[in-house]
């Protein structure tokens, strides 16, 4: 759900990368994937290129803005790149230094001023300009408004140290990746230095219980996951440098873990009603004002419940409506829900492909697999590939129930197939796997680089409702139950997100409006609750979503209505991942962005 990070993420996708981009959304390498304009004979980082040395000009001189542009993003921030499949940076991390975030954020500065000083461009560079220049402000938001190196542990946690590229991605022999990995852990030790080095305390102590547990996740999964994954490579030399390198990042990382864990809780996490406007319009030019976005979620939380009520009317007659969620939950796949996911896949494909909803471009395939215990606290999440790996599969991750908590809180946090329907219909399909094969072939750079968090989430938020309208379940209401499930999670997300960043909510709060008004499980308000604080962005699920679906509305009204989804999902997806009052006002010739739900 780069449920990054994002990323991504999530991170992952969450949600990831900095928080406004999902996993593989924050940068990638431009020569690679646009070569035609561009081939790399050496490494990227080999010769660092200024931005400087192209003047801004007209439309001549854009491309060469933008090959040079992301060259240089590239150095900066090369584990992204690897991400994306531009594997000359393998083994790189980002530095964390206070010379480097200084670097990084005068280079962001740079690209803003820069690129908005073009004139003269045609209509699509004025689109990627646009695109490149919000993308700039979004990363330089969490950089220094927001402050996230010395606040907030995600900045670290999204920012480059999961392994999995190296580990789970076939896009080169296994010994080739393992050299890489090793390099990796080679830089681990002084990337944990600068973590220490600039995270301030007191932090909240939701910020330390995330941290503490990424970053011990992250130590186990160097330790004994990656000598694992490549154990069938007969190379003894190498597997001692293997084994020495990720002890090395593992007891560095598991210092960061007893670090943070030591600390004290205290500080504030609200953002603040002034920078959670600026985070909205940096981030994803929305320029409503938080009260009209609250008032949106408001309405849609009321309508999703009213739904349901129908729903277990029919489903449940006589049952409460926790009692009727609960009811659809116990519906659970007896052989776990990384098994009913793959089975659900093909099924949702033809589903797709018969009722014409959306291109399905390529051949690349969605796996399911359990997530790595580092990424746990992510429900689930799909890790796509990059525009540059090319026709390797994406992996949608399903997390297991923390192990520590009593056998009934497990159960109930394991999804009933109802609710896992959905989950796979926002993961992969027409989600987040079909959003990326549309991004991997965006005709124009930056599309294909840069993926914003509600473009991402709000379009595989948007896809699950668009299913069940378009007859996915043929009206069962034991689906739509599920499909409402999701749908009220995202809403409490929306308003959590308000609450606790601009209204003084706590988060025990927060955990009583996703058990009371979205009706979720005991485990899943208490991960929701304590994400909110340390991800203000995750209202963007439910904000994303109202946003795509008004501006299908306005599109397909005089276009036959239901007759032009598919001419409109495809035309949405071929932005790429820009904020969504940018594709507005390019596919309805508005003279201006602006967020209208």
């Amino acid at each position: 759900m780069l449920d990054l990070s994002v990323g991504v993420a999530m991170v992952a996708r969450f949600q990831k990368f900095g928080m406004s981009f999902v996993r593989r959304s924050a940068t990638s390498v431009f020569a690679l994937l646009a070569a035609p304009l561009l081939a790399f004979s050496a490494p990227v980082a080999a010769r660092p290129v200024s931005v400087k040395s192209v003047a801004a000009g007209g439309a001549a001189a854009w491309d060469g803005f933008v090959r040079q542009t992301l060259d240089r993003w590239f150095v900066i921030d090369p584990s992204t790149a690897v991400y994306q499949g531009a594997h000359e940076h393998d083994g790189q991390l980002p530095d964390w230094s206070a010379v480097g975030l200084e670097r990084k954020a005068t280079f962001l500065r740079s690209v803003i001023a820069r690129a908005g000083s073009f004139k003269g461009l045609t209509d699509k560079q004025r689109f990627e300009r646009d695109y490149m220049v919000q993308v700039a402000k979004g990363q330089l938001f969490w950089l220094t408004d927001a402050d996230q190196p010395h606040r907030n542990p995600s900045f670290y946690v999204n920012g480059g140290l999961d392994p999995n590229v190296y580990l789970s991605r076939d896009y080169a022999p296994a010994p080739v990746r393992m050299r890489a990995l090793i390099r990796f852990f080679d830089a681990v030790p002084r990337a944990a230095a600068q973590i220490r080095a600039n995270l301030t305390h007191p932090m909240p102590a939701t910020f330390l219980y995330f941290g503490g547990a990424a970053f011990s996740g992250f130590a186990d999964a160097y330790a004994n996951d990656a000598p694992r994954a490549f154990a069938d490579v007969k190379d003894a030399a190498l597997q001692a440098q293997l084994k020495a390198a990720s002890q090395r990042a593992s007891a560095a990382m598991k210092g960061v873990a007893d670090w943070i864990k030591a600390q004290k809780p205290g500080g504030d996490y609200a953002l603040g009603t002034e920078r959670f406007a600026r985070m909205l319009s940096a981030t994803e030019a929305v320029d409503a004002p938080i009260p009209t976005i609250e008032a949106a979620g408001k309405a849609d939380l009321a309508r999703n419940r009213d739904e349901l009520v129908k729903a277990c009317t029919a489903f449940a007659p006589g049952e409460t409506v926790p009692a009727c969620v609960e009811k659809m939950n116990a519906d659970k796949p007896a052989d776990g829900p990384v098994a009913e996911a793959t089975r659900q896949i093909p099924d949702l494909e033809a589903f797709v492909r018969a009722h014409d909803l959306v291109t399905i471009p390529g051949t690349e395939k969605a796996l399911v697999r359990p997530s790595p215990p580092y990424n746990a606290q992510n429900s689930a999440y799909i890790d796509p590939a990059g525009p540059l790996d090319k026709g390797l599969p994406s992996i949608f991750y399903i997390s297991p129930p923390d192990p520590s908590w009593p056998k009934e809180k497990q159960d109930a946090y394991i999804p009933g197939k109802a609710d896992l329907l959905f989950t796979s219909v926002h993961e992969v399909m027409p989600g987040h796997f079909v959003q990326f094969l549309h991004s991997n072939r965006a005709d124009f750079p930056v599309g294909r680089l840069f993926v914003g968090y509600a473009f991402a989430e709000g379009w595989a938020h948007y896809a699950e409702e668009m299913m069940w309208e378009a007859g996915l379940g043929n009206g069962d209401p034991k689906v739509h139950i599920g499909q409402l499930s999701n749908a009220l999670l995202r809403d409490c997300r929306l308003l959590s997100a308000i609450g606790l960043h601009t209204g003084g909510m706590t988060v025990d709060q927060s955990k009583a409006l996703f058990r009371e008004q979205c009706f979720q499980d005991e485990g899943n308000a208490d991960q929701q609750a304590a994400r909110g604080t340390y991800d203000p962005a995750y209202l963007n699920y439910t904000l994303g979503k109202l946003m795509i679906r008004r501006l299908r509305d306005d599109w397909t009204a005089s276009r036959g209505g239901r007759a032009a989804w598919h001419a409109f999902h495809d035309e949405f997806l071929s932005y790429g991942g820009p904020p969504i009052p940018l594709v507005r006002q390019k596919m309805l010739k508005e003279p201006a962005p602006h967020a209208v739900f």
